[in-house]
């Protein structure tokens, strides 16, 4: 079987699923589930690994064990591609999250890449990288950022937006739209990850190794 676009009613099963966030429900609803979100899912990661390499499809159950929200199961559906520098797709109620890099970024790699930042013959290049990326649709993502510079740089650093980050990843956001459920989708959310891997090269290339430390 070949992909032939999201299934629309993904976007009224998690709509459902925020209301009636059980396991009775989750149970009435489960083939639902397997049929319309998670097999479209896979139908597309199979097209994009040719390309991008293997694809993980994360559960929909809830790691609940540290969390105040008890409700046991995600509202979206996510896939990343198994690589120190990922790419990633997530389809939701809101909408289909489209981006990559590097999201759980050690000490090594995040204090090299802030060496990079701060030096202004090597900022440069970054900073190119990220207009380019920028062209294409995608922007950093900052929501977990420092609040205040990191120990050691001064807060009215020229880049210090860049100090400050976390995470280095790049994504956007896309409504509901009506392509999704057509075959253009492969097309639309192939486009976006070869525009992710500009970001991923950059990272590859600079940060190397420190990548794959924990």
């Amino acid at each position: 079987m070949s992909f032939t676009g999201l299934n629309p009613d993904a976007i009224a099963f998690f709509a459902q699923l925020r209301t009636h966030n059980t396991k009775e429900w989750w149970a009435d609803n489960k083939s639902r589930y397997e049929t319309n979100v998670r097999e479209p899912f896979e139908l597309l990661a199979a097209e994009l690994e040719v390309e991008f390499g293997p694809m993980k499809i994360f559960r929909p159950y809830r790691d609940v064990r540290f969390s105040a929200d008890k409700s046991p199961y995600k509202l979206q559906i996510g896939m990343v591609t198994r690589a120190p520098c990922a790419h990633y797709l997530q389809l939701s109620e809101e909408g289909m999250l489209i981006g990559g890099g590097r999201y759980d970024v050690s000490p090594a790699a995040l204090g090299r890449f802030r060496e990079i930042v701060d030096d202004p013959r090597l900022a440069g290049d970054l900073e190119a990288t990220l207009d380019e990326v920028r062209a294409r649709g995608l922007e950093l993502m900052s929501g977990d950022a420092l609040r205040t510079a990191p120990r050691g740089y001064s807060a009215d650093h020229p880049r210090i937006g860049l100090l400050r980050l976390k995470r280095l990843a790049v994504g956007r956001t896309e409504p509901i739209d009506e392509w999704m459920w057509t075959p253009t989708a492969l097309d639309e959310i192939r486009d976006a990850w070869h525009s992710v891997s500009i970001w991923c090269d950059w990272l590859a290339e600079n940060l190397g190794s420190e990548l794959d430390d924990r």
